[in-house]
Parts: C-alpha cells; sequence; structure tokens
C-alpha cells in the first residue's frame, strides 16, 4: 500500500480530527440562494434530487441531473395561464432566440424549458416582481458584477458536466472524479463571499451562502482533505547539469511534510498504524480508505450541493434576459425597466419593437404607442403587412417581461400589472374542425371570455374576420361592450374600417380608443401608429405588391395561352 494511504489510516486509528459522517442536526440551516422569490424558497423536488445527486457523486448513472429536477421545479404562484398566450407569442421562439446565454466559453446548453415556464409564469406577488428586477437592475448597471455571475456560471456548467458525466472505462478513477467534484465545488463557494458581498440587491444571497458553507465544519474537513490531495509535502532539491545540458546528479536536500493538515499523521504514528493493522488481519486496497474520506466529506456538504442545482436555473434566468438586453442594444435598440403604475394612468410605450424580430433577418422599426389610460379598449386599424400584427405581439412579449421583473423591448415605459394575459392572434383551420370561420370565430369568442379574469390584458388580430360584414359588425360590437364590463388593457385590431369609423364618431362606448398605421405621402405604411381610424387598408397596394393586380394576372394568363396546353 502507498504512502498516502498509510497516512489516511494512520487518521482512521488515531485521536486526530475526522470529517463529520452525518451532518449535524443542530448544525444552523444554509442560507438558500433562491435569486426569483422575495422569500426563499425550495423549487425542486429536494428528496428525489438528493438521492440523484448521491447516485451521481457514486459514480452511476445520472442521466440530465439538472435538467431532470429543474424540469418538475415549482413556479413563482401566478394567475396567468400559458394557455392563452404562450403559442401566440412564440414564446419558445422567443427564449432559443433571444435568450440565448453568450459567455467566454461559448453558448453552453441552457434549460430553455425551465425558462419558458417562469416567463409564462409571472408572479402575481409584486414582492417578488420588484426583487428580480433590483437583481437585473444592479446586474446591468455594474458590469462587474455580471462578470462575476459569468463566472460563476461557467464554473457550474463545469460541475455540471463532471457530475452528470458517464465515465465508464478501464482508467477511470472513481476517487479522483470526486476529488475533482469536490475541488469544483470549493471554487463555486469561495468567490462569493467577496464577490457578492457588497450588493443591494437579492445578489446578496450568494455572499450569504457562501459564508455560511465556508464556516460550517463540513467545508473545511473538504479543503482539509483537498490539501492533503494537492500537497502532503514539500521537497527541496539540487539538479547538477553537464556541458552536454543533461542531468547529471539530483540530490534531495528536504522534505517536509505539511503538518497543520489533520489528515496528516507522523512517520512513526503510520508505521505503528501499519504494524497494528497488520496484526489485527486488516486488508485495505489502495483507494478503500480514501473513498470513505471522500464519502464522508461529501455528506457534509450534499445540502448546499443540492442549493447549486436550483441556482443554475436561476443565474440562466437573469443571463439569459441580460443576453436579450445585448441583442437589442447590438440592434442599435434600446430595453429599459418600465415604471410600474396604477391601471387608471396613462399608457406610454415609446420606442416598442418585436423582439421576435431580433432573431431574424429584419430589422425591427420602433413604434410609440400611447393612451390616456391603460383601462381601456384600443381598436387598431390600419392596411395588411402594416405592422398591427407584430405591434400586438410586442405588447404582449413586454407585459410578460415586465411582469417577470425583467427588461422591456422599448425606450420607455409605463405600465399596470395585470392579473392575467389572453392572446389570439394565430387562427388555423384543421381537417377535424367541425364549425365553418363563423362558428370557429364564435368558439373563439366563447373561449375569450372563459379565459378573462377581470383586469387583464386581451389582445386580439382580426376579430370578427370570418364572417360577413354586416354580421360580423354586430357581433363586433357585442364582444367590445361586454369587454368593457371586465375593465381590461384590451387591443384589438380591425379591418371593418366604416364601422370602426362609426364607433369613433358617435362615441357610445366611454371606454373604446383608436389607433391607426401612419402612412407616409405615398400612402405607405410607416409602421408608426397615431390616434384615430385608418381611412384605407391599401388593398391595391398589397395586390400590386403579390402580384394581383388584374394586368399582372391577364399577363400570366395570356403567357399560359401562348405557351400551349402542356404535355407530360
Amino acid at each position: 500500500m502507498c504512502a498516502k494511504c498509510w497516512n489516511i489510516l494512520g487518521v482512521l486509528v488515531s485521536d486526530s480530527p475526522m470529517p463529520p459522517q452525518d451532518p449535524s442536526p443542530t448544525r444552523s440551516p444554509i442560507a438558500l440562494p433562491d435569486l426569483l422569490h422575495a422569500t426563499p424558497v425550495r423549487t425542486i423536488d429536494w428528496e428525489r434530487t438528493d438521492l440523484a445527486l448521491v447516485m451521481a457523486f457514486a459514480g452511476g448513472t445520472s442521466g440530465g441531473l439538472f435538467s431532470d429536477a429543474l424540469a418538475t421545479a415549482s413556479v413563482a404562484p401566478s394567475t396567468w395561464e400559458p394557455a392563452s398566450f404562450a403559442d401566440d407569442l412564440f414564446v419558445k421562439s422567443f427564449v432559443t432566440k433571444c435568450f440565448q446565454i453568450r459567455v467566454a466559453t461559448g453558448e453552453p446548453v441552457q434549460q430553455s424549458n425551465y425558462l419558458r415556464r417562469l416567463l409564462s409564469h409571472p408572479p402575481s406577488e409584486p414582492d417578488t416582481v420588484f426583487y428580480r428586477r433590483a437583481i437585473i437592475a444592479e446586474l446591468n448597471e455594474h458590469p462587474e458584477l455580471r462578470r462575476q455571475l459569468e463566472s460563476l456560471y461557467q464554473t457550474l456548467c463545469r460541475f455540471r458536466a463532471l457530475l452528470e458525466g458517464t465515465n465508464i472505462g478501464s482508467n477511470w478513477d472513481s476517487n479522483r472524479r470526486q476529488l475533482d467534484l469536490l475541488r469544483l465545488f470549493r471554487e463555486l463557494v469561495e468567490p462569493l463571499s467577496e464577490a457578492f458581498g457588497a450588493c443591494s440587491s437579492g445578489l446578496r444571497r450568494l455572499a450569504n451562502f457562501g459564508g455560511a458553507v465556508q464556516a460550517g465544519e463540513p467545508f473545511e474537513s473538504l479543503c482539509d482533505l483537498l490539501q492533503y490531495d494537492e500537497q502532503l509535502a514539500t521537497l527541496s532539491f539540487e539538479v547538477g547539469l553537464g556541458a552536454d545540458g543533461r542531468i547529471r546528479r539530483l540530490q534531495v536536500r528536504s522534505i517536509k511534510e505539511t503538518q497543520d493538515n489533520p489528515f496528516v499523521s507522523s512517520p512513526w504514528r503510520r508505521w505503528l498504524t501499519k504494524l497494528e493493522l497488520f496484526a489485527r488481519g486488516y486488508r485495505f486496497s489502495d483507494g478503500e480508505v480514501m473513498a470513505r474520506l471522500l464519502d464522508a466529506v461529501f455528506e457534509g456538504v450534499r445540502e448546499p450541493m443540492l442549493c447549486l442545482v436550483q441556482l443554475l436555473g436561476d443565474v440562466e434566468f437573469y443571463l439569459g434576459a441580460l443576453s436579450f438586453c445585448d441583442r437589442a442594444r447590438k440592434a442599435k435598440l434600446d430595453v429599459c425597466l418600465p415604471e410600474l403604475v396604477d391601471a387608471s394612468q396613462a399608457r406610454t410605450l415609446t420606442a416598442l419593437f418585436n423582439p421576435l424580430l431580433l432573431g431574424g433577418d429584419i430589422t425591427p422599426i420602433p413604434a410609440n404607442v400611447q393612451t390616456d389610460r391603460m383601462d381601456t379598449t384600443v381598436l387598431i386599424t390600419g392596411p395588411n403587412s402594416g405592422g398591427k400584427t407584430r405591434l400586438l405581439q410586442a405588447l404582449g412579449l413586454a407585459q410578460m417581461l415586465a411582469q417577470c421583473g425583467l427588461y422591456v423591448p422599448a425606450q420607455s415605459a409605463k405600465m399596470a400589472l395585470v392579473p392575467g394575459l389572453v392572446v389570439s392572434l394565430i387562427q388555423e383551420t384543421t381537417l377535424n374542425q367541425s364549425e365553418g370561420r363563423l362558428g370557429t370565430e364564435l368558439v373563439r369568442i366563447r373561449a375569450l371570455f372563459e379565459d378573462f379574469p377581470p383586469g387583464a390584458m386581451v389582445i386580439l388580430d382580426e376579430l370578427c374576420s370570418g364572417t360577413n360584414p354586416s354580421e360580423g359588425e354586430e357581433i363586433f360590437e357585442l364582444v367590445i361592450r361586454m369587454l368593457t364590463l371586465l375593465r381590461p388593457q384590451a387591443f384589438v385590431t380591425t379591418h371593418f374600417l366604416g364601422f370602426a369609423a362609426r364607433l369613433q364618431d358617435e362615441g357610445k362606448i366611454e371606454d373604446l380608443r383608436f389607433l391607426q398605421v401612419l402612412l407616409d405621402e405615398n400612402e405607405k405604411a410607416t409602421y408608426q401608429f397615431g390616434l384615430g381610424v385608418a381611412s384605407t387598408s391599401l388593398a391595391a397596394y398589397a395586390a400590386a405588391r403579390l402580384g394581383v393586380t388584374g394586368e399582372q394576372l391577364l399577363a400570366l394568363i395570356e403567357d399560359k395561352v401562348a405557351k400551349g396546353p402542356s404535355r407530360r
């Protein structure tokens, strides 16, 4: 058996300190580094993840320990229902395109499903919203803090990769892998107090967590074991070189063992231990004693290691949000933390843009949206391809981000928190659809009122477009009148221009407001919006752009006739 193993055996049978075999029942609980809730909570399944962690540390196949834990993690209590808006706002695409984290090591694999769940469930508790706003603001205002969080994230990713890796082979050293995991854990914990100790936001919890872990006896034992592994002794020697540069002489001058490490015992004690064990008939392999020590040290730090699983998802939430800010600024677009006010106050969104366009080849064109109050219904009119649907998407995503405590795609904004969001933009015909266009539209309207809580935001594209104008206008007015009873923040687009103009002139619906797509001097859409109702849908311009004028269709027909019938 090697000298290192006899050294450890000397500790096992001596009175030297040993790492605790079990966490002390009187030990104070670790300060949970929860970055997503005003009051810290455990969001992952603690017992199930703990079992997976033990198996992964021991070397068993862990699968996707972090992914599995975060896939079932709870989110903050929310009154929003993702089924009412997530598909129409393309939240999945938004996360993939705009929340992709970029760090020095590249683009790590993110927990995209977890991020989608977080964004689709804005917290209903205002304290949690403002708690998150304070964290993202401090990270954005202090680049050094962001670099520290990115460094923490990179180390977390390395820890995850080593913990979840399946290293099966003839040269696989289980003890070495576990030592490397403990070393990475130390690298994660030690910088936290200094890096985040001066923070004024919830980032301070990282410092508290790091300080609490380092103050415990288990972490001290971990550091002693790693020091033992890294530096058992210091060796001094002299090297004599010949004229040809080759070594002629190597003389050891001194060997100094590390005496202040509890895992190191004196040479005479090691020899006595060796004789005692031999006399008792004990036989140990080289790695068995080290494995026992590793297990003991691991037991002491299991709880803080579990905290790291939850922490990974929290960190990705903020770094993803900052990546969205970076993408916007790279495109020379502004983002902001909105001012959250009462719904009776004026709505102001300056230079609002659609973030879904950031991941494509289209450059978003910012627009201003202003209304005298927020709890109103806004009818939006204008030509096809004038930016109405894009505006609706931008409004919905901005509301979602604001209620998650994050930056919104606007230069400045005044917004109000709402208890829910209902979006209906996509109307697809399916093979098993039992109703016609009118029936489908009526089902859509019924579902709207079933899902819509008072005071929520509703976004509807082309309401009642699936039926003839006279009947459609009647249903349209009924829906608008019923909506106002719920005091919503509503945005509805329509091509019933004459009907919208009549509603504006009559003024019978008090809480109705009107926005229109503004046109330039050539009557082309500017993708800007102003008060009023559009006077034309520019159908002729759209037909010409898409090749559907009389002249263009006649040219196609004449070309077909000239070529004659096709033969196969």
